[in-house]
């Protein structure tokens, strides 16, 4: 049985929450969740990678087990959530490090990689999308009008993205047996997001989503100029970031691995096996893994 520690670390003002597991000195893998979760998300992926690599799953302020201080208090911003992010790992000693990158995960990881591309050593992305073409215009028309328009008006329509229906459809929607998804994924997050004043939170990360879109070019010549080894899994069936967004990366890195699962967009309450095998695998290709942890 692998040892999965629980801990928390204060950086600047702020305590934030991580899973870390593994042998130290081994190459570190940084998973990074997205929204509505928590590094709860990678709590059975997080023992089918720690023989062999150090594995670090923090949760982001705001989210999960870490502080949640007011907006007035705070920037929310996916910047300021990457500088907290940073933050850890200047306190772990982390200097090199693979990223698993899911929703949210993957602006925050974005951003450590155009920051410090040396220090990334490879990429995995599920549903974390960088790509225009991966996002479902249904579903973000309503964050699109609050870009162009913030205030109250814009606001109201985002607000049922933070109920309790809204978030169990995020966990079952496009999986073929929805009964293999736990209950307990949806009932854990409505519960850490709906913290008082959390909605002012959220609301404030939704809006900055925007911005996301204005690093694309960016990473894309990252992307080309680094040639990072790149893993997408991507659940074909996701209805917030398409398949395309997936393909999309073997635009600028020819090399890219890419499988699309017949999933939503949390993959790993219904596929963790198979989302597990192509990551072994993947990183056991491109990490150099010590004789000690082989």
């Amino acid at each position: 049985m692998v040892d999965v520690h629980h801990r928390t670390a204060k950086i600047g003002e702020h305590s934030v929450f991580y899973r870390e597991a593994g042998p130290v000195g081994a190459p570190v893998v940084l998973l990074l969740h997205g929204f509505p979760t928590s590094s709860h998300m990678f709590r059975e992926l997080i023992p089918r990678l720690a023989d062999r690599y150090h594995v670090i799953a923090p949760d982001h302020l705001g989210f999960g087990y870490s502080d949640a201080p007011p907006v007035g208090e705070f920037d929310y911003s996916f910047d300021a959530l990457a500088d907290v992010t940073e933050g850890l790992l200047e306190r772990l000693g982390v200097e090199r490090f693979a990223i698993y990158v899911q929703d949210y995960g993957a602006p925050i990881g974005w951003r450590l990689a155009l920051r410090r591309p040396g220090a990334i050593t490879a990429i995995v992305t599920q549903n974390g999308n960088g790509y225009a073409e991966g996002l479902v215009e249904e579903f973000w028309a309503p964050l699109r009008a609050n870009w162009a328009a913030p205030g109250p008006a814009t606001e109201e329509p985002l607000r049922a993205a933070l109920t309790l229906d809204a978030i169990r459809w995020q966990h079952v929607h496009g999986v073929p047996d929805p009964s293999l998804v736990s209950p307990d994924t949806w009932t854990h997050d409505h519960g850490r997001v709906s913290r008082e004043g959390n909605d002012r939170v959220q609301l404030a990360l939704f809006h900055d989503y925007g911005g996301n879109l204005e690093l694309y070019p960016k990473l894309h010549e990252y992307f080309r100029a680094s040639g990072v080894p790149l893993l997408a899994v991507w659940g074909a069936n996701d209805e917030i970031f398409a398949a395309a967004g997936a393909t999309a990366f073997a635009r600028d890195l020819p090399d890219a691995e890419v499988h699309l699962i017949d999933g939503g967009h949390f993959l790993l309450e219904s596929h963790l096996d198979t989302v597990a095998g192509y990551l072994r695998g993947f990183l056991g290709r491109v990490l150099e893994v010590s004789a000690a942890v082989r």
